[in-house]
Formats: structure tokens, C-alpha cells, sequence
């Protein structure tokens, strides 16, 4: 049987990668009604209290009692934690005190009203985002949640029961809960209930009765809250892969601006994407600058898309229908979801094919979505396809006097024209010429326009039979005045439109050109520290603002680095520890916070994490002093991001396989010390056991000269063995590549002395000169591991030369250091094994270079203490024959040789 049958689809990994993921996070268990009062919190506390007394760590976080006495009769026996009293407004409210749940970190939390929006001061703007703290602290969670808090059926529920609901919960919170039970009651009962006083006060529950609470509105949002719950059951129990192709087949756009008519589109495009299980887009066009209130309108609704899991993208241009069609065939857009509102007949839309028919039009094998709208505020007008957001007129004296003169000049110059009898058409023409002019040196329509009349005007009263009046006599001058004025308004229309598209075009270009150099730069910055550097210098020049980035070192603490902006005067409170504490909240939630968003509102910058795959390896902070960032600059610091995460990782991954390689080439040296060890010290051992046991055996008629010379044959062993001691006891003190020494101010020729006195012991015959300097060196370095150096060194002198030739060792001073030098007068060093002399092993060889027996490692152990002491080591062959070896020890901290 073929065993790919039986390879699990991209989907199925993809799905077990997020259980994975969601595994290590707390359980969430949301109790689901179409209404307050059904019996969610009662359900909540009867179903955490049977797994209190059943020994689990339950806690109740925060209950609306709503002065119910068969809620507040379940609260008793069960722990609660004290609720957080916020002074807002002169009020004393009590919200859910988060950081103590966070604390006491208990199995089971119960936190109720899901949608509930927190008191100003607190550190999440919505409740749902406090249980989603708990959730990723491993907490398992119950909660109540209403439909009409579904973010996607809010206008669902506000087109049933004409009330607006303001608190929402976005859906992927719905879809990620484990499980969801649904509370449900007929709704006569709940009627019945509320008029008892057992939902709401008496007061409150007539009014309630008067508006939502109708049974026309209970039966609808019943119906909606059973639709929700058992498309999550069919979804649950749907096999994935029968829905992948048509899934891949299925993409939506939906079109938004700064109308609240977007927001209908947005949630009905969410709850289409859901059902479908597809992929989904939201466009807004920029075509010019708009208005303080425009932008809010604007900004509320990409947060809305981005809240509902849609992507969001931003496209230029004028002709918004073009513009969107060709982004749809580029993506391969199947669906597009535009609104649609009734708007009043006018001259010009007579002539002008609507918006939607336009995209039917051009993308004639794309099916189009029209949302309904007719509540739309009459400040928008979402239908207009010449200007999706218009500007306010701003008069600026400096284009008013632009505008001024150049009408002047054309005067003037026309008064020549019509002297010299150049005919009306060239005046005309000058006119004109002047209101292209005029259109191209200000900014807006406001003055084109303006300068178009005026040119008009200018031309009857000075051009035109009566002079300088308002009136004329040729029949064809009322048609001449109609078709200059025409002629005029559409140039300077087309100007202000074109210098407003080059605008944008650059403006674009140049973000193109910022993120190319950018991403240039950081490919070829190695090293983390000058990574964050380069950052910082970029997103001071772009952004104007006082930067901060929080990376994590290798001691796992987060460590900032901070670039203050020449356009703010102190941004200092970016180092302070409120703000790290934002910038750590946001490592721990790979979510933004700060300035601008709903978490952590009160902190004075915009924090956004730098993410790769999930991991949280950096937070890049913004200076928010001087005004909160609007949605380009948010869009512009979410496309650089992933360009520096991917710099952080390259940087990371190199510097990992650098630790694997330092780790390969110790653990190397480790199995060749250990073969090196139990080489060397069996042959000394074998020796001495061999000559030990001769004595023993033949004791009393062993040869006497025989005797003395197993005898020294012990001795020379057991010396062997003892330095072999003595270089395995330094080895011990090499730690993680280099020494762990512990520096004091030695006299050298006493280090010196030391030594010779230790080999004179151990070769008694042998000639040794010690030269040393007049004045007193003192040098800073460890003296017994100084003192072991030059003992290896005399030793491997001794081993290469005869017993008659001189051995010298040589100190004085060289500038700021102190040179150490053995020579020898031996048979020197092979030319090829000069490169490996300081390495334990030849390559290709087994044997090494400093070693008449087995695997000696006297020199490598030698150049590792001194690269300790930050000095130098060298050898080389003498003229006159023989090898010298020299180190150098800087003769005061710091100093490298």
C-alpha cells in the first residue's frame, strides 16, 4: 500500500502546530447566551463549585452580581479574590484585579462579563484582554459572553433590536475557546424572570422591557446564539481537508474608508470568510490628505479589520474602482464586498457610472457583495469615486498673494496682448495658462477653483465689449465665459489631482527606497549589538520620535537600547522602569501596547514586538510625547519589523552555530585529552610497576647496579607523572575556552627563579642562564601559572638539546610589556610543524609536537594561559641554530599585547 496515502495535509500540521502551541496556554470555557439573565453565572459558579469540592484550585476572579440572590447565595464557599478599586471620575469602581490573579496563579479562574470595558487606569482597555493574559499564564478560565458582544454580529443584533452595543469581544477569542456551553431559556421565562426583579432592578427592568427586552428580540437573538453555536459544532466536527479546495479557491476583499457604513462591511466579509474558511483582505485607497476626523473614522476602522483577523492593505491611487480591480486580479480575489447607500440624484451623477457598476465592469468574473446601508451619517459619502477622503479648506495667506500675482501678471501681460491686437483666443489662453500655474505652486482645489472664476470675471471686465463692466454685447461671449471657466476648472482639477498622485508616487517610492536600504544594511551588519544600533539610527530619521529597543541577552534579560531624536527635547522616560514594564509586558504577550492602543494606555510610547515565527526577539519602542502615532506610520513600523526580526534571527542562528562549533571543537579536545591522559600515564605506570615488582621479586640478590638503576627509572616516572599532575591541574582551570585567573602584581625574575628551582631539582646536571632586567618588573599575571608556563618551556628546551648545550631564559621590559624568552641551542623546530606547534595535535599525525612520549599537551596548555593573561606567544628557529620561544604579558590591565 502507497504510504503517501497517508501523509497528513499541510492544514492537519498547521492544526496540530496550534493545539500544540494552545497546549501549553490554559483551557478557556465560555458560557454562551443570547441574553443577560438566562443563567450563565449561575451555570459558571455551579460548575466551578462541584470542581472545588471535588479538591481543585478554583477561584473566583470577579462575579457581576447584578444583586441577585441566587448568584451571591453560589459565592459563598468558593475563594474570591478582592476586586480593585479604581477612582475614576470622582467614582469609586471595582474592576478585576489582574496582577493579584497573576499571583496567585490558581488552576481555575472565573472571570465574568467577557465584554466588559475596564475602568480608565487599568492596564487593558477590555476585559477580554485580561483573560487572555491569564490564558497564556497557563490559567484555565471560565467566563459569559452574550451574542451581541460577538464582534461579527454586532450590526446583526443592532438591525433586530435597534440598540447599539458598544462592548464587543472580537471572534477569534470565540474560536479559540476549548469549550462553549450554551445556557439557554424559552424566552417567555426570561420574561417572566425580569418581571419577577430576578435579572434587573424594577426600575431598570421597565425599561429594559420597553426596548431590548421584547419577545420579537429574544426570539431573534436566540435564534442567532443557536445558529453561532452549532456552526462551532459543525466546524468542530467537519473534516478540514474537504473544504481545502474550495478554501483555496476563495479569497474576499472588502473595500473600507472612513464611513461608519465600513464596519457593516467589514463584519459581514468576516462572517462570509468564517463560513467559507478563506482568506480575506481589507483595502482602504489614499488618495489625499484628510481631515482630524476622517482619520479617526479611518483608523477605528483598520483596527475594526485587524480585531476581525482580516489583512490589511493600503493601495494609491485616483480612480479608486481601477485601483481596487487591479489589486483584485494581482491577488486573485474571487469575492468583493463594497457598501452601498441611497444618495440623492445630482447633475454630475447622471453622467458618472456608479462605484460597484464600475467594478462589475471591470472585473466581470468576480462576484460582487453589496452591503445595504441607509444610516450612514451625512458627513461621508462612501458612493463618491472622485475623492474617498476630502480635504478641509485651509486658506494660507503666503497661496492666497501666489495666487494674487500671478492673476496680476496675466493682467498685465494680456493688457500687451490685446495692445498689439494678438486676438481674444491668446488671452484666453494666458488665463488659463495662469490657472494651471496657480494649481500647480498651491495646495488643494480651493484656490484653482477660485482662480478659475476670478479668470472668468478678469476677462469680461477687461477684455469684453462694454470695458470694465460685467455685461456683453456678442452673442457668443455667455458660451466663451461657460467653456473658459469649464476648461479652467478641469485643468486646475487635473493639476491639484496629478501633484497629488506624484506626491503620493513619491512618498512611496521613497518607503520602497527606505526598506530596500534598510533590509541592504541589515544584511550586511553582523553582530547584534550593531544591528540595534543601525535600527535605532533608522527609526529616528523616519519616524522624528526618541527611539528604544529591548533585545534579550544571553543571560535571558531584556537590555534596552535608547537613541534620543533631535526633534523632542527629553524622551528620558523611555529608560524608566514603568516603561520596561510595558516593553516586558509586551515580550511576554507578543502583542503591542502603550500610547495609541488598549493596553497600557497610560504609557508614553508605542511599543510593538518584533516577532518570527512566534517568538517574541525584540520590542521597538516609540516616542509618543509629541502625539500618537497615526495608522501609516503604525503600517510603516509593521513592515520594517519583519526585516529586523529577520536580521535578529540571522544573528541569533550565527551565533548559535558558532557556540556548536566552540562546543565541537572542546568536546574534540576533551576526547583527545582523555586518550592523551590514559596514553601517557599507562606507560610511566607500566614502568613503575614493572620495576617495582623486579625489586620485590629479587630482593637481597638483585645486582646493585641493577637495583640503582630500576631505582631512577622509578624516579624519572614518577617526576614524568607529576608534571603530567601539574598540566592536567591547569587544564581543570581553563573554563569555557579561556582561564579563570586571578591577576596580582608578581616580580618576574621571582616567577623566574621559582621555576628554575623546580627543574634544577628534577635535571640537576643541567646548564640554565637567567638574564633579568636591573630594575624591579612587576607584572600583573597568576605566578604559579606563569611559573608552569616557563617549566613546560625549560622542559621541551631540555628534551630537544644535549646535556651540555645552554639553556637561557631571558626577561625585560619591551615598551609595555614584558617579553619572556627560552632558547635553546638544540636541534630546532621542523619548518612544517611551526603552524601547529601550539596545537595539541599535528593534523594528520598522531603524535604531537612537544611530546618524546605519547600525547604531551605542555605547549597547548602554555598558549592557553598566556591568551588568559591577554598576552602573546610565539617560537621560531634561531640563526645559530637551536629554537627560541617568547611570550609577552602586558604590564598593566587592559593593555592588549
Amino acid at each position: 500500500m502507497d504510504n503517501q496515502d497517508y501523509r497528513p495535509s499541510p492544514e492537519m500540521l498547521l492544526e496540530k502546530i496550534k493545539d500544540e502551541e494552545y497546549s501549553e496556554s490554559g483551557k478557556l470555557k465560555i458560557f454562551f447566551g443570547y441574553a443577560a439573565g438566562v443563567g450563565k453565572t449561575y451555570a459558571m459558579l455551579d460548575e466551578a463549585k462541584e470542581r472545588f469540592q471535588l479538591g481543585e484550585d478554583v477561584l473566583v476572579g470577579y462575579v457581576e452580581p447584578h444583586e441577585r440572590p441566587e448568584t451571591l447565595r453560589f459565592l459563598e464557599g468558593l475563594p474570591v479574590l478582592s476586586p480593585r478599586t479604581i477612582s475614576y471620575k470622582g467614582i469609586e469602581l471595582k474592576e478585576f484585579d489582574l496582577d493579584e490573579a497573576l499571583r496567585r496563579k490558581p488552576g481555575l479562574i472565573l472571570v465574568d462579563e467577557l465584554a466588559h470595558t475596564n475602568a480608565g487606569g487599568s492596564r487593558n482597555r477590555k476585559r477580554y484582554q485580561d483573560v487572555e493574559e491569564l490564558l497564556n499564564a497557563g490559567i484555565d478560565v471560565y467566563t459569559t459572553v452574550n451574542v451581541q458582544h460577538l464582534e461579527s454580529l454586532n450590526n446583526v443584533v443592532e438591525d433586530v433590536t435597534k440598540v447599539s452595543v458598544r462592548e464587543t469581544v472580537p471572534d477569534y477569542l470565540f474560536d479559540r475557546a476549548d469549550m462553549v456551553k450554551v445556557i439557554d431559556i424559552e424566552p417567555e421565562e426570561l420574561l417572566h424572570r425580569l418581571k419577577e426583579g430576578k435579572v434587573y432592578r424594577e426600575e431598570r427592568a421597565k425599561t429594559a422591557l420597553n426596548n431590548f427586552f421584547t419577545i420579537e428580540n429574544l426570539r431573534v437573538l436566540r435564534e442567532i446564539a443557536l445558529r453561532k453555536a452549532t456552526e462551532r459544532i459543525s466546524n468542530e466536527n467537519q473534516n478540514e481537508w474537504m473544504m481545502q479546495e474550495k478554501a483555496a479557491n476563495t479569497k474576499f476583499l472588502v473595500c473600507i474608508g472612513a464611513s461608519p457604513s465600513s464596519a457593516k462591511c467589514l463584519r459581514w466579509t468576516a462572517r462570509a470568510a468564517e463560513a467559507f474558511h478563506s482568506h480575506w483582505t481589507a483595502v482602504y485607497v489614499e488618495e489625499e490628505e484628510s481631515c482630524k476626523e476622517q482619520k479617526q473614522g479611518l483608523r477605528e476602522n483598520v483596527e475594526l479589520a485587524e480585531k476581525l483577523g482580516a489583512e490589511v492593505n493600503t493601495l494609491i491611487g485616483h480612480d479608486i474602482a481601477q485601483t481596487i480591480a487591479e489589486y483584485a486580479r494581482l491577488s486573485g480575489i474571487t469575492n468583493i464586498v463594497v457598501g452601498k447607500s441611497r444618495n440623492k440624484k445630482t447633475i454630475s451623477s447622471l453622467f458618472e457610472m456608479d462605484f460597484e457598476d464600475r467594478l462589475i465592469s471591470l472585473l466581470p468574473n468576480v462576484e460582487i457583495h453589496i452591503i445595504p446601508d441607509s444610516a450612514i451619517k451625512k458627513r461621508f459619502n462612501p458612493k463618491s469615486s472622485k475623492s474617498l477622503l476630502k480635504p478641509s479648506i485651509i486658506v494660507k495667506k503666503s497661496d492666497m498673494f501666489k495666487m494674487t500675482g500671478i492673476l496680476l501678471s496675466a493682467l498685465l501681460l494680456c493688457e500687451g496682448l490685446q495692445k498689439f491686437n494678438f486676438g481674444e483666443q491668446n488671452v484666453i489662453m494666458v488665463f488659463i495658462l495662469s490657472v494651471l500655474i496657480i494649481s500647480r505652486i498651491t495646495e488643494g482645489y480651493f484656490y484653482g477653483v477660485l482662480a478659475s472664476v476670478v479668470s472668468v470675471l478678469l476677462f469680461n471686465f477687461f477684455f469684453t465689449e462694454p470695458y470694465f463692466t460685467f455685461n456683453a454685447i456678442g452673442n457668443g461671449y455667455p458660451l466663451t465665459f461657460s467653456i473658459m471657466l469649464l476648461v479652467a476648472l478641469i485643468t486646475s482639477a487635473l493639476t491639484v489631482r496629478i501633484k497629488t498622485q506624484a506626491r503620493l508616487a513619491v512618498e512611496r517610492e521613497h518607503r520602497t527606497e527606505v526598506m530596500y536600504e534598510i533590509n541592504k544594511k541589515l544584511l550586511a551588519t553582523r553582530g547584534r549589538e550593531n544591528i540595534v544600533a543601525l535600527v535605532l539610527d533608522y527609526a529616528v530619521k523616519l519616524f522624528d520620535r526618541s527611539v528604544i529597543l529591548y533585545t534579550i541577552n544571553e543571560n535571558a534579560e531584556m537590555t534596552g537600547s535608547f537613541l534620543q531624536s533631535k526633534e523632542e527635547e527629553d524622551a528620558s522616560f523611555l529608560n524608566s522602569e514603568d516603561e520596561k514594564a510595558v516593553a516586558h509586558w509586551v515580550f511576554l504577550n507578543k502583542k503591542r501596547a502603550g500610547a495609541g492602543t488598549d493596553t497600557l494606555m497610560g504609557a508614553g510610547a508605542f511599543y510593538q514586538p518584533i516577532l518570527i515565527q512566534g517568538n517574541a526577539l525584540a520590542v521597538i519602542g516609540l516616542s509618543c510625547k509629541g502625539g500618537i502615532l497615526d495608522h501609516n506610520n503604525r503600517l510603516f513600523l509593521r513592515m520594517i519589523s519583519p526585516l529586523v526580526a529577520m536580521a535578529l534571527e540571522r544573528q541569533r542562528l550565527s551565533d548559535e552555530q558558532r557556540n556548536i562549533l566552540v562546543e565541537t571543537e572542546k568536546e574534540k579536545m576533551r576526547s583527545n585529552l582523555l586518550r592523551a591522559i590514559s596514553h601517557d600515564l599507562r606507560t610511566p605506570l607500566t614502568g613503575i610497576l614493572g620495576a617495582s615488582s623486579a625489586i620485590l621479586e629479587n630482593e637481597g640478590t638483585l645486582n646493585p647496579k641493577v637495583n640503582h638503576q630500576l631505582v631512577v627509572n622509578i624516579k624519572e616516572d614518577s617526576q614524568w607523572l607529576i608534571r603530567m599532575v601539574e598540566n592536567l591541574l591547569s587544564v581543570t582551570r581553563i573554563k569555557e575556552g579561556s582561564m579563570n585567573v586571578t591577576k596580582t602584581l608578581e616580580a618576574g625574575e621571582e616567577v623566574i627563579a621559582e621555576a628554575v628551582s623546580r627543574i634544577r631539582i628534577r635535571y640537576p646536571g643541567r646548564n640554565i642562564l637567567v638574564k633579568v632586567p636591573d630594575e624591579l618588573l612587576e607584572i600583573p599575571m597568576d605566578g604559579t601559572l606563569i611559573a608552569q608556563v616557563i617549566i613546560n618551556l625549560l622542559e621541551n628546551a631540555i628534551k630537544h638539546s644535549n646535556e651540555e648545550e645552554l639553556i637561557e631564559i631571558h626577561l625585560r621590559k619591551q615598551q609595555e610589556l614584558a617579553l619572556f624568552e627560552v632558547l635553546d641551542n638544540g636541534r630546532g623546530i621542523p619548518k612544517e610543524d611551526i603552524p601547529y606547534l601550539f596545537e595539541s595535535f599535528i593534523p594528520g599525525s598522531e603524535k604531537p609536537l612537544d611530546s618524546s612520549r605519547g600525547l604531551g599537551i605542555g605547549l597547548s596548555i602554555c598558549m592557553s594561559i598566556i591568551k588568559a593573561h591577554n598576552g602573546r606567544m610565539e617560537a621560531e628557529n634561531r640563526s645559530e641554530g637551536g629554537a627560541a620561544f617568547r611570550f609577552y604579558l602586558p604590564l598593566e590591565e587592559g593593555i592588549q599585547s
